[in-house]
C-alpha cells in the first residue's frame, strides 16, 4: 500500500503540545494548576520539559478531540498555548542535553477505542 494513503503516515498524524505557565503562589493556584497537570495525564498526555506536555495522535480528527478537551480544562488564571504538529515536523526537532545532542524517544503505541 502507498504509504501517502496509509492510515498513520507521518504527514497525517499528528503531535498536540501543550505549553502552559500557571500561577502557583496561593493554595488555590496550586490546586488549580495541579488538577489542569493531572487531566493531562489522564487524557495520554506525557511530559516533555517541566510546563510541556505532549501527545500522540493518529489523525487530525483525533488531535482536535484532545485539543478540545484541554480547552475545557483550562484553569481561570495562567498562560495556557496549544500547538498541533504533523508527526513529520516533530520528527525533525533536534533535541540537547547540555551540548551533548540526544534521539528523540519514539512514541509510544496507544490503543485508541472507537
Amino acid at each position: 500500500m502507498d504509504e501517502k494513503f496509509s492510515r498513520l503516515n507521518q504527514y497525517r498524524s499528528m503531535w498536540v503540545l501543550v505549553f502552559f505557565d500557571l500561577p502557583t503562589e496561593t493554595r488555590v493556584e496550586r490546586k488549580a494548576a495541579t488538577r489542569f497537570r493531572k487531566d493531562l495525564l489522564d487524557d495520554g498526555f506525557g511530559m516533555f520539559q517541566f510546563s510541556i506536555y505532549t501527545r500522540f495522535c493518529a489523525s487530525r480528527e483525533n488531535a482536535d478531540v484532545h485539543t478540545k478537551r484541554t480547552k475545557r480544562n483550562l484553569p481561570k488564571k495562567g498562560k495556557v498555548c496549544i500547538m498541533q504538529i504533523t508527526d513529520k515536523q516533530f520528527g525533525m526537532i533536534e533535541l540537547f542535553h547540555g551540548r551533548k545532542e540526544t534521539v528523540p524517544e519514539a512514541p509510544t503505541q496507544q490503543l485508541e477505542l472507537f
